[in-house]
């Protein structure tokens, strides 16, 4: 058997060297060069080495070799049932459940909850299947000692027969057992724990990372194996190693919350087989993650107690319509350059609207110091929470208060337009759901069959003008007992 071999390779122009360096000699760029694998390639038996002439002879004599490529219409329609995973938010961010031979990768912080549900996930799969998890980060002992609090409150009928624990982290021992197992789906946890022989450098490198999960797809697509793998994040939220990690697999999902918050948030990056930027909300409590039956209530504030500066959008994850509360603060600044602070949406987004504000309403907000936060600490950052935003300052500036009743939608250009904004009935019938009478919209989309009262709007001073003109100060309010 011949001896493998590895190589460094220059991520930026392919430069090979047979040895590491800082800098690539080609490009001159830094920390660039990342080890590879050279697979063994055997002689040519001598033998077998033809004359030139005679291999011309040869290739003219013999007949032409069939194409393997053909037309679309000759490939057979095959239908894939997915398999469900027994958790309704997991399936929907996966788009109906899990397919057959893919690959789904799973990012997050550390001790956000990725292994408390893919354990929950395996749990409920070994009911139907066997399922193969490998813990390349615990023992078996740690594993089962925590799938003991998870599963807790199973029903007796529960079994886990089917359920196979696999602590390694050698990727040829980890490929030979699911060569022999063949479980319908694998959970690998984690893909920056296993190591591979044919390279000499540490586990968690790049070169390891990405050649690990090379020869886990291959393995997959092979042998028909859903691979659910857990990837580790850097100081900067992205998966770690290459960014080709995330073009090797066909999901990518990542769990995202706060740590002083019980709520999760499980978002679909990419996926090859349903939308993405879908979203599924659960909850960890003491014996693992449930899922949120109605997430809006998440993100919306008390509607009782009316507060100057708040506003209530939809804002569309995916498929998924969620009303979201946005909180906005302007006080006069102490300091020659005001503070400008956004929690939950773009920074960048937020000076645009309060240039806008300035510019086309004439507001001096440069003069003062503006927040603007959304409740339960869900990110938006689509153009259509604009008018939201820039309701919400003008309310606090102003220190009035909106009717709880209202929602608004609609995108803002830099003239002070409102623009129309996609998924508009699936928003108008979800703020319907929960109560609310009154909506502020974009021209042209209020055509739309809804239950809510649906105000036009063309200019962002309007919309302005219709949304306070019923609003109360702070001091037409009655006081509290």
């Amino acid at each position: 058997m011949a001896r493998s071999r590895s190589e460094y390779v220059c991520q930026n122009c392919g430069h090979r060297a047979p040895r590491y360096v800082g800098r690539c000699p080609a490009c001159e760029s830094w920390n660039s060069l990342v080890e590879e694998a050279i697979a063994p390639t055997a002689k040519t038996p001598i033998a077998t080495v033809l004359p030139s002439r005679q291999r011309r002879d040869r290739r003219a004599d013999s007949p032409p070799q069939a194409v393997a490529a053909q037309p679309l219409s000759a490939i057979e329609d095959v239908s894939q049932q997915r398999i469900p995973s027994g958790s309704g938010e997991f399936d929907r961010v996966l788009g109906g459940g899990l397919v057959p031979g893919s690959l789904v990768l799973i990012g997050g912080d550390p001790g956000i909850g990725k292994s408390t549900l893919l354990l929950q996930t395996a749990t409920a799969l070994s009911q139907r299947q066997p399922i193969l998890y490998v813990c390349a980060e615990e023992s078996g002992q740690q594993v089962k000692l925590r799938w003991q609090r998870i599963a807790a409150h199973r029903t007796p009928n529960q079994t886990d027969q089917q359920f196979y624990l696999l602590p390694e982290i050698d990727l040829d021992a980890i490929v030979a057992e699911l060569e022999a197992l063949r479980p319908p789906v694998a959970i690998i946890d984690s893909i920056q724990a296993l190591y591979s022989p044919a390279l000499g450098s540490a586990p968690g490198s790049v070169a390891q990372v990405r050649e690990c999960t090379a020869a886990l797809m291959r393995v997959a697509k092979q042998l028909t194996i859903t691979l659910l793998i857990v990837g580790h994040v850097t100081k900067d939220g992205a998966i770690a190693g290459p960014k080709v990690l995330e073009h090797l697999v066909d999901t990518v999902l990542y769990f995202e919350g706060d740590r002083f918050a019980s709520h999760r948030l499980l978002r679909s990056v990419k996926n090859r087989f349903g939308a993405s930027q879908e979203l599924g909300i659960f909850e960890m409590v003491d014996r693992g993650l449930e899922e949120v039956g109605n997430p809006s209530a998440l993100f919306l504030g008390s509607r009782d107690q009316a507060a100057s500066g708040t506003a209530t959008i939809v804002a569309c994850e995916g498929t998924r319509p969620l009303l979201v509360e946005l909180q906005a603060l302007v006080s006069p600044s102490s300091y020659s350059s005001p503070r400008r602070a956004g929690t939950g949406i773009e920074y960048n987004r937020l000076l645009q609207i309060l240039a806008v504000l300035e510019k086309r309403l004439g507001l001096p907000l440069s003069k003062f110091d503006a927040y603007v936060a959304s409740a339960g600490g869900l990110n938006v950052a689509e153009p259509a929470a604009d008018l939201g935003i820039a309701i919400a300052l003008v309310a606090s500036f102003r220190d009035r208060c909106l009717r709880p009743d209202t929602v608004l939608i609609g995108e803002i250009g830099l003239g002070g337009q409102v623009r129309p904004v996609s998924q508009i009935e699936l928003r108008l019938k979800e703020a319907a759901k929960l109560g609310f009478q009154r909506a502020l919209l974009p021209k042209g989309q209020e055509r739309c069959d809804s239950e809510l009262e649906m105000v036009p709007v063309s200019r962002l001073v309007d919309a302005i003008g219709l949304a306070l003109q019923e609003a109360p100060t702070n001091s037409d309010r009655p006081a509290q007992d």
